[in-house]
C-alpha cells in the first residue's frame, strides 16, 4: 500500500505558513496586532520566525509530494505524516495567533462577569489549548479529516508524549524541603485514595479498563497533565481523554467559585484554604484561581495551595506506575498469571521513563539552580543573574518613600525600607512579602508596578528551561488539536454518563473529607 498521497495540499499548507511569515515580518499586520493587543501581544516573535522554518519544509516536502513518484515503503509510511503533523500545525499556529487572542479582546469588551474580577474567557479557561482542541472537534465533526492528513492525525500523540516527558525539567526534588509532612501524608493520602476510588467505582459501573485508567488519575493527580500522561498506559481512546478532561473542567470550574464561599463561611485561615485548595481541586490554574479568590490581597494562600499542588504532581511517576501494573493485571489476567516485574520492564512506557529522567536531571541543576521553581530561581548579585541597570532609579526610590507610611503591617515596612536602602529586594523572604504588599493594593498603581519590577529583576528563568517551556508548549499545542480530530459526536455519544458520575462522587468524596481534615489538624501553619 502506498500511503504518500499526490495532493497538493502541504504545498498550500506551506504557502500560507510563508504568507503568515512575510505579513508580520512586514508590518502588514501591525494593524491586527494592535486590535489584539498592542504592546501587550506576546506572539510576534513567533510569527516572525517559526512560520518561515515550517512554511519551507511544508513547501519543499509538499512539491516532492504533489509531483513525486511514490512507492510502497518504510519512507513512503512517514513521509505521508508530514502532511497531515503539518495540518494539525498550522491550524495550532492560527488558533494561538489569531482566535485565542480575538476571543480574549471579545470577551474583555464584554466586561467583568459578576463580581469575579475576572472576564469570561479567563472564567471558562478559554485559552489557546481548549480552543485548539474545540478546533479539531469541529474539523473532524463538520468537515472530515481529509485523507491525505488521515496518517499524520495520529502522529499528535507523540507530541504529547513527548511534551509530558519535558515537564519533568520544570520540577526540582529541591522544593521537598518546602513541604511540611502533614502535607505529604495528605496528598498521598487523598491522591491514592481518589485513584482507587475511581478504579473501585469504576469497575462497579463496569466502563472500560482504559476509561477507568485514565479517569482514576485525572481525578487523583493534576487534572489534565495527569490525564495525559496516564492516557498511553492504559491505552485509552481519545473519547476517553476528552471525557476526562470534560469532568474536570466542570468539576474545576465549580470548585474555583464554591470553595472561596465555603472558606469564608467558615473563616478559614490562609494556611487552611490553600492546603484545602490544593487538596480538593484538581486543576493547577483553578487551584491558583480559588486561592487568589481567597486572598486577593496577598499571596499567604497561593503559597500554600501551590506547595500542595507540587505534591501532587510528585506523585504523578508512582501512580501512572500503578497503574500500568493495574491495567495489564485486568487486561491480562483472565487468561495467565501476569508477573509484575515483567511488566514493569516490558509495558512501562518509554514517555514515563523519560519524564522521570528529566525530573531526576532537573533535581541535580543541569537545567537550572537545583532550588529552581519551574526554571525561576532568585537571584539578586551579578553571579546569579541580577543586572545593575535594574537597581531602582531615584525617582522610583522616591515614590515608594513617600507613600511607605500607607504600610501598616511590620513584615512589609521592614521589607519595604530594605527595597528602598538597597535599591533591589534583598531575599527571598523579602521579595515573597513584597509581592504580598503588591496584591494588597494598599499603594498606588505606580508603587505597586514598582514594586513587581523589582520582583522580576530578581526572578529568573534559566535560558535551556526557557527553551524547554517553548518546545512544551508547541508539543501540547499539536498534539491537543491533532486530539480533538480523533473526537467524533458519534463517540462522545457512546460513552454515557458514567465518567461524569464517577468523577463527581469521587470529586465531591475529596474535597468534603479534605476539608474535615484541614479544620482538625491545619491551623495557622503546618
Amino acid at each position: 500500500m502506498v500511503y504518500t498521497q499526490k495532493s497538493s495540499a502541504l504545498f498550500i499548507i506551506g504557502l500560507a505558513m510563508l504568507a503568515i511569515w512575510y505579513t508580520a515580518d512586514a508590518g502588514l499586520l501591525s494593524g491586527y496586532i494592535e486590535h489584539l493587543g498592542g504592546e501587550k501581544y506576546k506572539y510576534l516573535p513567533e510569527l516572525i520566525t517559526i512560520p518561515i522554518y515550517f512554511g519551507i519544509l511544508s513547501v519543499v516536502i509538499g512539491a516532492w509530494q504533489w509531483f513525486g513518484s511514490h512507492k510502497e515503503g518504510h519512507w513512503d509510511y512517514y513521509s505521508s505524516t508530514v502532511a497531515g503533523a503539518m495540518f494539525i500545525l498550522f491550524i495550532a499556529m492560527l488558533v494561538r495567533w489569531f482566535v485565542a487572542p480575538e476571543v480574549a479582546v471579545i470577551s474583555t469588551g464584554m466586561g467583568e462577569v459578576g463580581d469575579t474580577g475576572k472576564h469570561l474567557h479567563k472564567l471558562l479557561g478559554l485559552n489557546y489549548v481548549v480552543l485548539g482542541i474545540l478546533a479539531g472537534i469541529i474539523v473532524v465533526n463538520f468537515f472530515k479529516v481529509p485523507e491525505w492528513a488521515a496518517n499524520g492525525v495520529r502522529l499528535s500523540r507523540l507530541g504529547l508524549k513527548t511534551g509530558v516527558i519535558l515537564l519533568g525539567t520544570l520540577y526540582s526534588a529541591a522544593e521537598l524541603k518546602n513541604l511540611g509532612g502533614l502535607s505529604i501524608v495528605m496528598i498521598g493520602f487523598f491522591v491514592l485514595g481518589s485513584v482507587g476510588m475511581v478504579l473501585w467505582l469504576g469497575s462497579r459501573m463496569k466502563i472500560p479498563n482504559s476509561m477507568g485508567g485514565v479517569l482514576s488519575a485525572g481525578m487523583g493527580v493534576c487534572g489534565v497533565s495527569a490525564t495525559v500522561a496516564s492516557a498511553p498506559v492504559v491505552q485509552a481512546k481519545s473519547v476517553e481523554i476528552a471525557y476526562t478532561i470534560g469532568t474536570i473542567l466542570l468539576w474545576g470550574v465549580g470548585c474555583m467559585f464554591v470553595f472561596p464561599i465555603i472558606g469564608n463561611l467558615l473563616g478559614m485561615s490562609y494556611v487552611q484554604f490553600g492546603a484545602w485548595a490544593g487538596t480538593g481541586i484538581l486543576n493547577s490554574a483553578q487551584v491558583a484561581g480559588a486561592a487568589l479568590a481567597y486572598q486577593p490581597d496577598g499571596i499567604e494562600t497561593l503559597k500554600v495551595a501551590e506547595i500542595f499542588n507540587i505534591t501532587r504532581v510528585l506523585v504523578l511517576p508512582i501512580i501512572v506506575l500503578w497503574l500500568a501494573v493495574w491495567y495489564v493485571r485486568r487486561e491480562e489476567n483472565v487468561t495467565h498469571q501476569v508477573n509484575v516485574g515483567t511488566v514493569i520492564f516490558e509495558k512501562f512506557p518509554v514517555f514515563v521513563i523519560g519524564f522521570i529522567l528529566m525530573f531526576a536531571l532537573s533535581t541535580t541543576g543541569i537545567f537550572a539552580p537545583p532550588n529552581h521553581y519551574k526554571g525561576k530561581f532568585f537571584g539578586n548579585t551579578a553571579e546569579t543573574g541580577f543586572k545593575d541597570e535594574k537597581l531602582l532609579k531615584g525617582d522610583q526610590i522616591a515614590t515608594l518613600q513617600s507613600e511607605s507610611g500607607s504600610v501598616q503591617r511590620a513584615d512589609r515596612k521592614e521589607a519595604l525600607q530594605r527595597l528602598i536602602d538597597n535599591g533591589k529586594v534583598m531575599t527571598i523572604e523579602d521579595d515573597d512579602t513584597l509581592r504580598g504588599l503588591a496584591n494588597a493594593k494598599v499603594m498606588s498603581k505606580d508603587a505597586n508596578k514598582i514594586l513587581k519590577g523589582a520582583h522580576k529583576a530578581v526572578r529568573h528563568t534559566a535560558k535551556k528551561v526557557k527553551a524547554f517551556r517553548k518546545w512544551i508548549t508547541w508539543l501540547f499545542a499539536f498534539g491537543l488539536v491533532g486530539l480533538g480530530m480523533q473526537i467524533t459526536v458519534s463517540s462522545m455519544r457512546q460513552a454515557g454518563g458514567q465518567p461524569a458520575v464517577i468523577g463527581g462522587i469521587v470529586g465531591f468524596i475529596k474535597a468534603a473529607l479534605s476539608l474535615v481534615v484541614v479544620m482538625m489538624l491545619i491551623s495557622e501553619t503546618i
